[in-house]
């Protein structure tokens, strides 16, 4: 490999976003990568700059009591985990009525979604009774596995 041509490709990944790129040539293989630099402070009147400080943040009490309740809520609680990687959808049709709303009262083995993976319609249904407090995921949104799709209150 002429040398060259790895020195444009080191001004390439310089001078570009690109953060790596491998190049093969007859049999001989050439990856070049440049470190990411995170921030930069410029370094020129930095005697006479502002110091830099960091905040961290810092719970309220306020904050601290929306925490508390929402776990008080989910307390009880049960999810609905999606078995597959897909696409969810609320309904068997786009025309048609969802197969759940929020406030529903259900039982074992009912239909809450459908989750589309490679072209086939997995039907999802619920694994105990009770009632839907909240859906996690909205309609047409890709989902993966074990991702929470439904709350239902036992």
């Amino acid at each position: 490999m002429d040398i060259n041509l790895i020195k444009k490709l080191i001004k390439l990944i310089e001078n570009s976003e690109v953060t790596d790129l491998e190049v093969e040539e007859n049999g001989i293989r050439i990856k070049v990568a440049k470190k990411v630099r995170v921030s930069q402070i410029p370094m020129q009147n930095f005697q006479t700059a502002a110091p830099i400080t960091q905040t961290l943040p810092i719970e309220s009490k306020e904050t601290k009591a929306l925490v508390q309740k929402e776990e008080e809520a989910s307390a009880g609680l049960h999810e609905i985990k999606s078995p597959i990687v897909g696409t969810f959808y609320r309904a068997p049709a786009p025309d048609a009525d969802s197969y759940v709303q929020v406030g529903d009262t259900i039982s074992s083995g009912a239909v809450l979604c459908i989750v589309e993976a490679m072209k086939l319609m997995n039907e999802i249904e619920s694994d105990m009774s009770g009632k839907i407090v909240k859906i996690l995921v909205e309609n047409g949104k890709p989902v993966e596995y074990n991702q929470p799709l439904f709350l239902i209150q036992t």
